[in-house]
């Protein structure tokens, strides 16, 4: 018995080494590569976005030139915004992101709350025009968290034949039911939405935000919304509206504008887009705290927002850049496509507060909700709105 567990032993120990014998050339091939190629290629870090045509336009622009430059790859997940899972990963100290693409606001709201590393230092490389960071990038795009991404902005379009020939014109015909009967969409959430309604009903656009300051203004944009309760849908994804109009659930939606635009276009799509009333926003870069690749993070913003790659993703879906050096580089037709562009300055729009909704959102966010799931409302007469 003892004579045949050697035999097995032996025949083991024999085999591992054959084992060990083919897989050295390998191995030894390999660093002999790493040392020829030069350094270890950097850690693999994970890059948070928005899925879609947008996350495309970033893999294209400067996450797929950023892995051949640097010989390293990059792991990309989608979400859908807000802070909460950031929030959820740095309070359990298992932070899996590094760097992550925010709403100015929400930006804001998790730089506050100390949910993202202190960027006020990175050191970003000038325009290619030579203009300091500091005065390359456009209002709003740096804070001490945040490396801005995009301009972009949220607009409504409409299915082209709900209405027999009279079409929408201003953000007020969204809430005009009578007029353009049927069932809308909106983003699940009280921004963009609040602003619209208070403009429909007459306020302006400089006065919105100290209008939803106050309880009565808050109250008479969702008084303004009950408008369109009825058949109300709700999206949280860009390409979502798209399916909702062209499979004809809704009659109006709010859409992404550019995603929007850009849809439009497509073979079978059945909707237009209208830019009365859009609000405009800024998206930035920034790094959950506790990261374990915060320098190589870092590293990857500088070269995501760089001129050039600022321009190359705008091209692959018409944001506007947050650097003003990357507009020189855009073709006539992507600066005509573009949210903060000089094709849509006749129509009526808003730059979102975002230090406003960065102070106000949990309070809105919360009356939204209630808002959402109260069904109809009663107004103070006792009848239903």
């Amino acid at each position: 018995m003892k004579s045949n567990d050697m035999g097995l032993s032996a025949r083991a120990g024999i085999f591992c080494a054959l084992l060990t014998m083919t897989a050295l050339p390998a191995a030894v091939t390999a660093q002999s590569t790493a040392g020829l190629e030069g350094a270890t290629p950097p850690p693999e870090i994970t890059f948070t976005s928005w899925t879609g045509p947008y996350m495309r336009s970033q893999m294209l622009g400067f996450v797929r030139p950023y892995e051949t430059e640097k010989r390293t790859r990059v792991h990309v997940e989608h979400y859908n915004g807000g802070i909460d899972e950031i929030r959820d990963q740095v309070e359990s100290a298992n932070v899996i992101w590094d760097v992550v693409d925010l709403t100015q606001a929400d930006s804001l709201r998790a730089c506050k709350e100390g949910l993202l590393e202190d960027l006020s230092d990175i050191s970003l490389p000038a325009g290619a025009d030579g203009t300091p960071a500091e005065d390359d990038f456009v209002e709003g795009a740096l804070n001490d968290c945040g490396v801005g991404v995009i301009v972009w902005g949220t607009a409504f379009a409409y299915k082209n034949d709900a209405f027999e020939g009279n079409t929408p014109a201003t953000i007020n015909d969204f809430f005009d039911t009578k007029k353009f009967p049927g069932a809308r969409a909106i983003r699940n959430d009280p921004t963009v939405i609040m602003e619209w309604a208070l403009m429909a009903d007459g306020v302006a656009r400089e006065d919105v935000y100290a209008t939803l300051e106050t309880d009565e203004g808050v109250e008479r944009a969702f008084e303004k919304m009950d408008s369109i309760r009825a058949g109300l849908q709700t999206w949280q994804a860009g390409r979502e509206p798209v399916r909702m109009l062209n499979a004809g659930e809704v009659s109006m939606s709010m859409i992404w504008a550019t995603t929007g635009v850009v849809a439009s276009r497509e073979e079978g799509a059945d909707f237009t887009v209208n830019m009365d009333g859009r609000v405009i926003e800024l998206d930035l870069f920034g790094i959950p705290k506790g990261s374990r690749y915060k320098e190589e993070a870092k590293d990857f913003i500088r070269f995501a927002s760089s001129t050039n790659s600022l321009a190359n993703m705008v091209g692959f879906l018409p944001n506007g850049p947050t650097r003003k050096s990357s507009l020189s580089r855009l073709t006539d037709d992507t600066l005509s496509q573009i949210p903060n562009g000089p094709a849509y300055e006749d129509k009526l729009h808003i730059m979102s507060d975002a230090a406003w909704w960065a102070d106000n959102h949990a309070r809105l966010e919360e009356k939204f909700d209630i808002w959402m799931s109260a069904g109809a409302r009663q107004g103070a007469s006792g009848t239903v709105r």
